[in-house]
């Protein structure tokens, strides 16, 4: 199971939003869940995050 919290401490080069969604993307490859455990620290995060996140995961887990 993949949480945001455990991409958020291993990826301390993460510097926007979107590249948290890249970071999800590759790690869907590998993992079947995701689970939303914490708010992204980041200034460009939008309020529908947690629908952008699971999107991202959801369509890279297939690939």
């Amino acid at each position: 199971m993949l949480h945001v919290s455990d991409i958020l401490i291993e990826r301390h080069d993460l510097g926007s939003f979107a590249e948290l969604v890249e970071a999800v993307r590759t790690h869907a490859r590998k993992e079947r869940f995701l689970r939303i455990d914490v708010k992204p620290p980041f200034a460009d995060t939008p309020e529908n995050w947690e629908d952008v996140l699971e999107s991202a995961f959801t369509s890279a887990a297939g690939r």
